[in-house]
């Protein structure tokens, strides 16, 4: 029987985080926010002083991390040995594009990612639909409109200017497209947040894994 996970892709500032963290709490499931492992890495190379550039020498900083999951209500995964304000200082959000781009690092991460849903989560990312879980029992594709995910990230990053977080959001679409296109997986049901509140998009969500599970316990 493949794992319970319920599998969450979209775009920075589309919600995911806020949807992925009341999904889990009310499953009962850990939270994943693949991104951070991303983020992980890039601050990593930050403090070691690993170029950017270095795809083996990323790989090779990579062995070094630990991912973990800690806490309650839900387990959430965390950075050992990095806070989350290291992991959105701008330096790192400015270059996590580009250590995310190399192959052998995604292929790396996401044999990290399978393993820490292994026994079931809400996992949220770019591709967890499409490449990590493929066989998820349930997708989700957040969208929102570009002013909605400024106001959102310009929220959460509290001393930015939004001006600032709007042209980081579009050069971070670009930069993310090349290396991976942004589109919902087969099977996923597309979910607007920017055309509903918080509860009614988290409401609907858990509708959506009652019936892919039930149909699934039939």
């Amino acid at each position: 029987m493949s794992p319970r996970v319920v599998a969450i892709d979209g775009a920075a500032g589309s919600g995911k985080s806020t949807l992925a963290r009341g999904l889990a709490r009310s499953l009962g499931l850990p939270y994943i926010n693949t991104g951070l492992m991303y983020r992980g890495l890039t601050a990593a190379a930050l403090r070691s002083g690993v170029d950017h550039e270095d795809e083996r020498g990323l790989v090779s900083l990579l062995e070094t991390l630990r991912f973990s999951l800690s806490g309650q209500s839900p387990p959430e995964l965390v950075v050992e040995g990095y806070p989350e304000d290291a992991l959105t200082s701008p330096a790192v959000e400015t270059a996590v594009s580009t250590v995310a781009r190399y192959p052998a690092v995604r292929e790396r991460m996401r044999v990290l990612q399978r393993s820490l849903g292994r026994d079931g989560a809400v996992m949220e990312g770019r591709d967890i639909a499409t490449v990590v879980f493929p066989d998820a029992s349930v997708k989700l594709f957040l969208v929102a409109d570009p002013a909605q995910r400024t106001a959102r990230r310009a929220r959460e990053r509290a001393a930015a200017d939004p001006a600032d977080v709007a042209e980081a959001l579009r050069a971070r679409d670009a930069r993310d497209a090349r290396t991976n296109p942004l589109e919902p997986a087969p099977g996923a049901i597309v979910i607007d947040t920017g055309a509903v509140d918080v509860d009614t998009a988290l409401a609907a969500a858990l509708r959506i894994v009652d019936e892919a599970w039930a149909e699934g316990d039939a």
